[in-house]
């Protein structure tokens, strides 16, 4: 098993299979992901493509999302995923495959109209469409706000770690080698002693994010 699978604990067919018992033993792993201390594979740093949103949204709300950016102005469909993906510094880039039926249940229920350019719909929001943004705005302005705040964070998080073989990045690179090979030492602990490196782990990536 994995040594900080092992750490953590971990659930196989709906039960727990190791780990210390209790809220911080189960959920210490994600904290440390949302920290940005431990990829997904149990690495340190950001987890590669794991951390990359591919569907974000429910279909619903991805709905209101491209309602929302055609209120701004008329556009293409295409122009509607570099959008999300602009807005969101690189981290949502949504595929043909959601945008475009999106667009076709927003015109289906009237909140959306197209017409043709060559080979191009031009989409526009109608007043039915417009209605039905000003009933759900709030919702809307909350997950835009959310989507580019997150985009934000693992864009500087992705320039940290892409500048990490920087001269004056030696010292961080050392911690982290150092940190890597403590963990490596404590594989074989035992569940008091995984309890106690589990709390000062969380306890490390709270003071790094300032909380």
């Amino acid at each position: 098993m994995n040594p900080f699978a092992a750490a953590f604990g971990h659930r196989h067919r709906g039960r727990d299979c190791g780990g210390p018992r209790g809220p911080g033993a189960r959920h210490g792993l994600r904290h440390l992901l949302a920290a940005g201390l431990m990829g997904e594979a149990g690495m340190p740093g950001l987890g590669g493509r794991g951390f990359r949103a591919s569907r974000m949204f429910g279909a619903g709300d991805l709905q209101l999302i491209v309602l929302a950016l055609l209120a701004d102005r008329p556009r293409h469909g295409y122009e509607i995923m570099k959008a999300l993906e602009e807005h969101s510094h690189g981290f949502y880039a949504p595929s043909p495959g959601m945008i475009y039926p999106a667009l076709t249940y927003l015109e289906e229920t009237g909140h959306a109209e197209a017409t043709a350019e060559g080979a191009k719909k031009l989409y526009r929001i109608t007043q039915e469409g417009e209605a039905h943004l000003a009933a759900n705005r709030a919702s809307v302005d909350a997950m835009l706000a959310e989507l580019a705040r997150t985009g934000e964070r693992m864009a500087r998080a992705r320039d940290f770690f892409a500048h990490g073989e920087d001269a004056g990045m030696a010292p961080f690179r050392e911690a982290r080698r150092n940190l890597k090979r403590a963990l490596a030492e404590k594989s074989g602990a035992g569940p008091e002693e995984q309890k106690r490196i589990i709390e000062i782990l969380l306890r490390a990536a709270r003071e790094i994010r300032g909380q």
